[in-house]
């Protein structure tokens, strides 16, 4: 089917969805919006790979517009301002290439390559500004899309944004880690590391800029609104597994929930697909109650106060790029050349990626 129907762009496109990775809830149920700004997006985007050598130029101009990374960010937070978004797709862009140097890393047993990255990601998350120019481009380029990220808001969301961040890299070295020993996570442990890999509560933050508005610690941790916010980076962590499964284990992976299941609860390969597709499934139902709560929550802070209206208003912006994100995941990873293994060369290699150690050592 076409993806945008109705889209504002120059080149909707048609994907075809195979039959086991298809959910017709989704594609029923989930409307597709792209924010009008997104064909500027994807050559800034493009520039700002360039600019920060985050991608050499051959792979820049031969896969960066197939991978659509641009097109996820533009499909999600439809709702901010130019330049909020394109902060937001270009750290997203750093993030993708960040976990590709991740896995090359420990593919070729970069072991103190990785413990410097780590060490330096920490520092540049508290003091971007002073690593601008940092001879490693990866810790560069993720400075000059933090900083960019911290000017929309105030110091105490960027507290949080940075404190959510660092938790991320830790979690990227307790799967180094556990790649590296072939130690595959029980289901419970792995659904721990998980939203903090897939970055859950770094997605559900950006939300807040997105909106215009940062929401105080009373909405953020309300019921409603967490739970859809968790709803819908689980939807997009577990659909990932789905579609990844046969080629991670192919490749030897270990943090799969569908390995996971494979290996501590002796499922068959068949039956961990049933289990995901089920989970996935669950999820999308599971958001479509909390979604409703979390409006009629929108509606109860609108007091009749100035304040009150903002917060609702904010709220239901949020909740609404959450619906976003399900589509926009969706579709992604039928579109993106991220997960075209079939076409690659090597399929343990991905062509836009490079092998060599990166940065200074």
């Amino acid at each position: 089917m076409q993806a945008f129907p109705h889209s504002t762009t120059e080149s909707p496109t048609a994907v075809a969805v195979p039959p086991s990775l298809a959910l017709p809830v989704i594609e029923s149920r989930f409307p597709r919006r792209l924010h009008p700004y997104w064909p500027r997006l994807q050559e800034k985007t493009r520039h700002w790979l360039l600019e920060k050598r985050l991608m050499p130029a051959e792979k820049v101009r031969e896969y960066a517009d197939d991978l659509r990374y641009t097109d996820l960010m533009a499909g999600y937070y439809t709702d901010a301002s130019e330049d909020v978004l394109q902060a937001i797709a270009d750290y997203s862009a750093w993030f993708f290439v960040w976990d590709d140097r991740h896995d090359r890393d420990i593919v070729h047993g970069r072991v103190g390559d990785w413990r410097r990255l780590r060490h330096r990601l920490h520092a540049a998350l508290d003091a971007p500004r002073h690593h601008l120019h940092h001879p490693d481009p990866l810790v560069a380029g993720f400075a000059d899309s933090v900083l960019r990220l911290y000017g929309f808001l105030s110091r105490t969301w960027n507290q949080r944004f940075a404190r959510h961040f660092h938790a991320v890299v830790e979690a990227y070295d307790r799967e180094f880690r556990n790649r590296t020993r072939g130690y595959i996570p029980g289901v419970e442990e792995y659904l721990a590391l998980r939203r903090l890999t897939f970055a859950h509560w770094i997605w559900t933050d950006l939300l807040e800029p997105g909106a215009g508005c940062e929401l105080p610690e009373s909405v953020r941790k309300h019921p409603a609104y967490r739970r859809a916010a968790l709803l819908s980076q689980e939807f997009a962590a577990w659909y990932n597994d789905l579609c990844s499964l046969p080629k991670e284990i192919a490749g030897d992976e270990v943090h799969n929930l569908g390995i996971s299941l494979i290996t501590h609860e002796g499922l068959t390969l068949e039956e961990a697909v049933d289990t995901l597709r089920r989970r996935v499934e669950d999820c999308v139902e599971e958001f479509l109650d909390a979604e409703r709560e979390a409006l009629e929550f929108a509606d109860a802070l609108a007091d009749g106060t100035f304040r009150g209206k903002e917060l609702s208003s904010a709220v239901r912006i949020c909740v609404g790029n959450m619906r976003n994100w399900f589509s926009s995941v969706y579709w992604f990873h039928h579109e993106s050349g991220r997960y075209m293994v079939d076409s690659w060369d090597d399929r343990s290699t991905p062509p836009y990626v490079t092998n060599e150690a990166a940065g200074e050592k």
